[in-house]
């Protein structure tokens, strides 16, 4: 059914076509972002979600015409660069994504440019370094090596080096990383009898990602201790690649597609073996779910992941639909702020952590659904920081309010990079007071008192 204005029907996504040599081409790509941002600006819905849409709206409003064709096709370069793909304005606003005729993807627009800049050879080593966070990882947790660095990224004076050298800015809170990772610790589990629900395997493989691995091995530790539990059996998948997220916001699409070839295999193996696969980063399971199926439409795959792949409280909120997950709590979590990051409301299965956390008894959960700012490796860099602070003002404001009269017992969200982010803004308010930072997952097991 359709109407003048374009279809009723639900939004839906087209495959990244960046094998076909258009893709690449500049003229045609500046013909995409002057007609996008033409109607961008017509709108401007998007203005409050990000700093992309407010650096478009003032370079169109300070050219000579007010209109985009006054402005210089080279300053669409800086409406990329504020552009770290939240997804936001496809998910949330934007009426014109397809199947309506103007048929606009803006974080795949930008994706495109990002991508045509990066073949280009215009990224700077600090982008990819802060890329390539499995060769980071396994230089960092080298035993000794990975105390200098945790030393090192504490000390004022080595980050201001840092910033100056690499601009990684001097006053972003940046993870520490584990002297004992998440895979060569990690509990093997027991062969528990399968029971399979009506919406969910009963047999799980975890993709651990990088970040558990190497930087919060507890977030592992703690969801394999919930499986165990609820007497799931489980497996790590053999081995793994970073999933390529952060490769793909740096535009490095071959990059992604070495990082896909290391990691499907494995991946499509126990998805054709009957396990649900879980991540417990949002970001890797979206790139899992979303992203490498638009990138590879076409492979089997690449599919039958997409298929196999929940977030982590998607499936046990599913298992408990069917009846089929404990509901033995012991510790209450008092007041609890979540905030869902941008990565888990992209998957559209709505907020299943907080549903999860509701079943606690003794728990209040005030649940901030906005973006942070923090996003990857963005807030990091040292011409962003400020931007991604600016951002989060709303979030931190948010998650510190007051739930029955009384300040949170624990701020959490999914995304660990954001819980960070959020703790530090949190801490510079007014008259803050600490609050403890605890992982979704880590707080189940909690409430678990296992």
């Amino acid at each position: 059914m359709t109407t003048k204005e374009g279809s009723l029907e639900a939004p839906t996504r087209h495959p990244l076509d960046w094998k076909n040599p258009d893709f690449w081409d500049e003229a045609s790509l500046d013909k995409e972002m002057e007609r996008t941002f033409d109607i961008c600006h017509g709108c401007r819905r998007c203005v409050n979600l990000c700093t992309a849409f407010p650096t478009l709206f003032d370079l169109v409003d300070e050219s000579k015409t007010m209109e985009v064709d006054g402005v210089d096709k080279q300053d669409f370069r800086k409406v990329v660069d504020q552009c770290y793909l939240c997804d936001m304005c496809y998910l949330t606003k934007c009426p014109y994504v397809p199947p309506h005729p103007w048929n606009l993807d803006f974080p795949h627009l930008m994706l495109r440019a990002k991508a045509v800049k990066f073949r280009k050879g215009e990224t700077t080593f600090r982008d990819k370094l802060l890329s390539s966070t499995d060769a980071l990882g396994k230089l960092a947790t080298i035993p000794v090596v990975v105390q200098t660095v945790n030393a090192l990224n504490r000390n004022p004076a080595a980050r201001g080096v840092m910033d100056s050298v690499l601009g990684i800015h001097k006053d972003r809170r940046l993870p520490e990383y584990a002297s004992r990772k998440f895979r060569p610790n990690a509990a093997t589990g027991h062969p528990y009898p399968v029971k399979d629900g009506d919406n969910t395997p009963g047999k799980v493989a975890i993709f651990s990602t990088c970040y558990v691995n190497y930087n919060e091995p507890g977030i592992g530790h703690d969801l394999l201790a919930i499986l165990e539990h609820n007497e799931i059996p489980y497996v790590l998948v053999e081995k793994e690649a970073c999933c390529g997220m952060p490769k793909l916001e740096l535009g490095d699409l071959e990059g992604v597609e070495r990082n896909k070839e290391a990691n499907i295999p494995v991946l499509s193996k126990v998805a054709r073996e009957g396990y649900a696969i879980l991540t417990p980063i949002p970001s890797c399971t979206l790139m899992f779910k979303q992203e490498l199926p638009l990138m590879f439409p076409g492979d089997k795959d690449v599919q039958a992941v997409k298929e196999a792949m929940f977030d982590p409280f998607e499936y046990l909120v599913l298992r408990n639909r069917d009846g089929l997950l404990k509901n033995d709590f012991k510790a209450p979590l008092g007041n609890v702020s979540y905030h869902i990051p941008c990565h888990s409301r992209v998957q559209n299965v709505g907020q299943k952590t907080r549903e999860m956390l509701q079943l606690i008894p003794g728990t209040v959960v005030n649940t901030v659904e906005r973006c942070a700012g923090h996003d990857g490796t963005w807030g990091v860099k040292s011409e962003y920081f400020e931007n991604s602070m600016k951002i989060g003002r709303p979030v931190f404001r948010q998650m510190a309010a007051h739930l029955d009269g009384k300040q949170p017992d624990f701020i959490s969200s999914d995304c660990p990079i954001a819980g960070r982010h959020i703790e530090q803004g949190m801490a510079g308010q007014e008259g803050a007071k600490p609050v403890e930072k605890a992982h979704p997952i880590s707080l189940v097991r909690k409430a678990y008192g296992i």
